[in-house]
């Protein structure tokens, strides 16, 4: 981790990243093997070993780009992301919306032992990958995790108000993020990209004339396109959080025409994956720690469980109870 040094240094006003050292041991080796012709030739093996996770050497890095900007960017990464296959073994309600407090997501992964029945799991990708000690973060039960936030959310869809209020922020977050004036923003970096076109054209016509050379126009050419690629990426970037925006305002309206102040009975009897797509409308991402589970996004909170015997099981028609085996602390 990092030094009290180094954390003296940190400026309080910034955000920063973390650069990982030391994570991975290496081991080098000349090994042999026949060349074919009666000989041996001779190379070099290395074979990479991960280090215990309290031997990496944390470094602070001051952050390039806000960090709600890369959290919204992994959100749309992930929805755009593929299915993992065509068919699955279950319901994954919360597929591709756990993420490890590493910051990976984590993947559904089922095991079974011999002559016996399944079992389910979100794992984080790291530790999937690249064996349990790249990421500390044990598999969580499926069961238990979609049961505390399904009883959570199942509370909430009752309260229309705060589903509103909490849709009506992430919206108010997207506006922040500089689109307070959509047609005249709009307006400005078409225009960017058309006067770009006649500056071309006007240029192409001085040196045609002889009043600039090759290698002028040349340059100013070159400043040009790079004007247009800065334009379009403004443009596009633009495009999508106005796409964000739109998506959310169209969420906000369909959850509380269709899933808001529902019976109860009706809302019970969601399947799995209709259950995962009124999270999705909800931007929901989970987060397991070592209390319990953390909630983002329209409906915030934090979701404890007790591991105790003498807990309640839940019923079918209603959702764990909070003085059983989880309760819910919602926040705006």
């Amino acid at each position: 981790m990092a030094s009290p040094e180094t954390l003296a240094r940190i400026d309080p006003s910034r955000q920063y990243g973390v650069q990982w050292y030391n994570r991975q041991k290496v081991r080098s080796e000349t090994v042999s093997e026949p060349d074919g012709e009666g000989a041996r030739r001779y190379k070099k093996r290395r074979t990479f070993v991960w280090r215990p996770r309290e031997e990496w050497v944390a470094v602070p890095v001051p952050a390039s780009l806000d960090r709600d900007l890369v959290e919204r960017a992994r959100a749309m990464a992930a929805a755009n992301r593929g299915s993992e296959r065509k068919y699955f073994a279950r319901k994954w309600e919360l597929r591709g919306l756990v993420r490890c407090s590493c910051g990976l997501k984590m993947a559904t992964q089922t095991t079974s032992a011999k002559a016996s029945r399944p079992y389910y799991y979100y794992r984080c990708n790291r530790s999937k990958d690249y064996g349990t000690d790249a990421c500390s973060r044990k598999a969580v039960p499926a069961q238990k995790v979609e049961r505390l936030v399904w009883g959570f959310v199942f509370d909430l869809l009752k309260d229309p108000e705060r589903v509103r209020a909490g849709m009506e922020a992430l919206i108010d977050r997207e506006r922040e993020t500089g689109i307070r004036r959509p047609a005249e923003e709009a307006a400005g970096w078409a225009e960017k990209l058309d006067e770009c076109d006649r500056l071309r054209g006007a240029y192409q016509d001085q040196q045609a004339a002889g009043l600039m050379t090759l290698g002028e126009l040349g340059s100013k050419l070159e400043s040009l396109e790079e004007t247009r690629r800065l334009a379009r990426a403004e443009l596009a970037a633009f495009q999508a959080r106005l796409a964000r925006r739109e998506e959310l305002e169209r969420d906000r309206d369909a959850l509380l025409e269709s899933w808001a102040n529902a019976l109860p009975e009706a809302l019970d009897g969601l399947t799995g994956q209709e259950r995962n797509k009124v999270y999705k409308m909800l931007r929901l991402e989970v987060t397991p720690t070592a209390e319990g589970f953390g909630v983002t996004g329209a409906l915030a909170g934090f979701l404890c469980y007790r591991t105790d015997a003498t807990a309640a099981a839940p019923t079918r028609n209603a959702p764990p109870a909070a003085s059983s085996s989880w309760k819910a602390s919602p926040t705006r």
